[in-house]
């Protein structure tokens, strides 16, 4: 399958208007397409399944609260649904239904402070000393293939 992913590599301190950035960036792709009635998804950790996730607690704690405080500025409705993040950090599903009724995740942004780290990548900072920056994956159409289907459906 084809997926329309990119990264975004940024300061800790940039990730909250870069996130805000790429919702745009979504929301202009679904409003052009027509796509207007779609559920925002704030895609969590299982909790009761942590062995499934890299990384250590207070970074995914950072991760998910960045993005729910990202939806909540963009005026999101959104629901939060644990056990739906990516093994390295969570992510904002946009679901759609189908002619069936059947939600379908096409746009997809997710936050990632653990395979930076894994990579060891690193930048050179104002201070001259090294950081670690913070991943953004973006797909806002996700799948190609699962958004032309249901574009298809839609027109």
């Amino acid at each position: 399958f084809t997926q329309d992913d990119a990264h975004i590599f940024c300061t800790p301190e940039q990730l909250d208007q870069e996130f805000k950035e790429v919702i745009d960036l979504v929301l202009y792709v679904f409003g052009s397409l027509g796509f207007e009635d779609f559920t925002a998804q704030v895609s969590i950790r299982d909790m009761e399944n942590l062995d499934k996730y890299i990384g250590d607690v207070d970074t995914w704690e950072i991760a998910e609260q960045a993005i729910i405080n990202a939806a909540k500025d963009k005026g999101l409705d959104f629901v939060i649904e644990e056990g739906e993040a990516a093994f390295y950090g969570p992510k904002l599903d946009f679901m759609v239904k189908d002619a069936l009724g059947r939600s379908w995740q096409l746009g997809t942004i997710q936050v990632d402070y653990n395979l930076p780290k894994r990579f060891d990548l690193s930048y050179k900072g104002s201070d001259n000393q090294s950081h670690r920056p913070v991943m953004i994956h973006r797909a806002p159409f996700g799948s190609m293939e699962r958004f032309i289907a249901v574009l298809l459906e839609h027109t």
